[in-house]
C-alpha cells in the first residue's frame, strides 16, 4: 500500500502490558516519539507523524483493573490518531480483558499476533513457535494456567472471525472486504500470518478501512505499521545484519566518543533458562557476577552497593512459583536500587525493567535503536542508555551483543561473586 504525506504523517498511540513490549513497539514504528511510564489517563497526544507509547503495566494485575487502565486511555483519543494495542506473542497476560476494553466504542479491531522473527506464526487461529502448536510448548511453564489453544480462546468473549492465511495473501482489495465483512457481523477478525509481508498486508488493509478501526497484535505488526508510516530512524531490525552495533556507534547512538562512561549494570530478572547461558557469556567475557538467590530475595534481601567493575550482572537464582513472581522482582528492584543511580542499564523481562525503572523515578524513554529484535536501546532524561529485552527473547550471545554495542572497548577481568553462574 502507498500511502499519501499526509497519511504517513498520522500519530501512533500505543498501549502496552510491560515495559519490554512498550520499547519494542515504540522502536518498530519508526517515527519519533517516546515511551511514557503510566498510569496515564489522559496523555499529551502525539503530533502528527510522531509516536506515543503507554506502558500501563498491566500485564501481573487483576483483570479488572487491566481492562480500567485501557479504557481511561482510550476513551478519548483525537480524531486522526491510529490506535495500536501491544499484546504478547505468547497470549501472556490479561488478553481477554484488555481486549475487550479496547474494542469498546470501536468501529472494530484488527487483530494479528504472529511475530516472524522470534519465529512465532498464526496458522489457523493457533500461534505456533518454530511450527509448534503453543499449547503443545513449555512456554507458558511459569504461569499458573495453561496455554489457550487458539487465539480465539485467549480472546475469552470477544466475539471474534478467523481470517486465514489464504485470505490474507488473497488479491488486492480481497483482505480489505473480508475484514469489513467480518465487522458487519459484529465480529472481530484474527488474522493468520506467517511472514512481515503477511503482517504488511493485514496492516495495510486495516487503515484502508478508516480511522476507527484499531489494531491489537504483537510488535510484528507495530513493525507493519512503522514500514508504512513512517520512515526508519535508526530503528533497523538487526537480528540478521552484524554490523548494526558498529553503525549505532558510529551514528552517535551507542558509545561515541565522548559519551560519558558509566558503569554497565545488568539486571536479569527473567525466569527463562536461557538467561543462564547468556550470562555465562559474560562471566567469560570478564563481567562482574552477583547471583541472588529467590529465598534471599524474598527473606532478607541484601542491598547492592555502587559497581566498581565496568559491567556487572545481577541475576536471580532459583526456582519460584507463579504467585511469587511479582514480589520476587520488586525485591530484586529494591535490591539493586542504590547501584542502579548512575549507571548504563540492560534490563531483562519487562517487569523487572518497569520496576527498576520505577525506583529510580525514571518515566520517560526515548528510543534511539535496537541491537537485535527486542533489545531496545533508549535514553533517559539525564542521558543515560536503558536497554530493555523480554526475557523469552535473543540467542545464547544475546547479551554479550548488547554490551559490546554499548562498551566496545574489551571489559576488564574482576572476580565475580562466589556464589558463581549457579543455576
Amino acid at each position: 500500500m502507498s500511502l499519501s504525506a499526509a497519511g504517513r504523517a498520522r500519530p501512533v498511540l500505543a498501549l502496552a502490558d510491560d515495559l519490554s513490549g512498550a520499547a519494542e513497539t515504540a522502536v518498530a514504528l519508526r517515527s519519533p516519539g517516546r515511551i511514557l511510564l503510566g498510569p496515564v489517563c489522559a496523555p499529551t497526544p502525539p503530533a502528527p507523524g510522531e509516536s506515543l507509547v503507554l506502558d500501563l503495566d498491566t500485564r501481573q494485575l487483576p483483570a479488572d483493573e487491566a481492562a480500567r487502565a485501557v479504557r481511561d486511555v482510550t476513551r478519548s483519543v483525537p480524531d486522526g490518531t491510529v490506535l495500536f494495542k501491544k499484546v504478547d506473542s505468547l497470549l501472556r497476560g490479561n488478553l481477554a480483558a484488555e481486549a475487550a476494553a479496547y474494542a469498546r466504542d470501536s468501529a472494530g479491531v484488527v487483530i494479528a499476533t504472529a511475530l516472524p522473527p522470534a519465529r512465532r506464526t498464526v496458522r489457523g487461529g493457533v500461534v505456533h513457535l518454530d511450527g509448534v502448536p503453543l499449547h503443545e510448548t513449555s512456554a507458558w511453564r511459569a504461569e499458573a494456567r495453561s496455554a489457550p489453544e487458539s487465539v480465539a480462546a485467549a480472546l475469552g468473549d470477544l466475539p471474534s472471525a478467523p481470517v486465514p492465511l489464504t485470505v490474507v495473501r488473497g488479491a488486492p482489495g480481497a483482505l480489505r472486504e473480508a475484514l469489513r465483512a467480518r465487522f458487519a457481523q459484529g465480529r472481530h477478525p484474527v488474522c493468520d500470518a506467517e511472514t512481515e509481508a503477511d503482517l504488511d498486508a493485514i496492516a495495510a488493509a486495516a487503515l484502508e478501512l478508516g480511522p476507527d478501526i484499531r489494531l491489537l497484535g504483537t510488535g510484528g505488526l507495530a513493525g507493519a505499521l512503522g514500514r508504512l508510516l513512517g520512515p526508519s530512524v535508526s530503528t533497523h531490525d538487526s537480528a540478521h545484519d552484524s554490523t548494526h552495533d558498529s553503525r549505532l556507534r558510529a551514528s552517535g547512538k551507542l558509545g561515541a566518543p565522548g559519551d560519558v562512561v558509566r558503569p554497565l549494570l545488568i539486571v536479569v530478572g527473567t525466569a527463562e533458562p536461557s538467561a543462564r547461558g547468556q550470562v555465562a557469556h559474560l562471566v567469560a567475557d570478564g563481567a562482574h557476577h552477583i547471583a541472588l538467590t529467590t529465598r534471599e530475595l524474598l527473606g532478607s534481601p541484601r542491598r547492592l552497593t555502587p559497581p566498581a567493575a565496568p559491567v556487572t550482572v545481577v541475576r536471580v537464582t532459583g526456582a519460584a512459583g507463579p504467585a511469587q513472581a511479582r514480589p520476587l522482582v520488586a525485591a530484586l528492584a529494591d535490591a539493586v536500587a542504590d547501584a542502579a543511580h548512575g549507571c548504563d542499564l540492560v534490563l531483562t523481562g519487562g517487569e523487572t525493567a518497569r520496576h527498576v525503572l520505577d525506583v529510580l523515578g525514571i518515566t520517560d524513554l526515548r528510543p534511539v535503536g535496537q541491537v537485535h529484535h527486542g533489545a531496545v536501546v533508549s535514553r533517559t532524561p539525564d542521558g543515560r542508555s536503558v536497554v530493555t529485552r523480554p526475557g523469552s527473547y535473543g540467542e545464547a550471545d544475546s547479551l554479550r551483543r548488547i554490551v559490546r554495542a554499548l562498551r566496545p572497548a574489551p571489559v576488564r577481568h574482576v572476580p565475580t561473586d562466589p556464589t558463581g553462574v549457579a543455576p
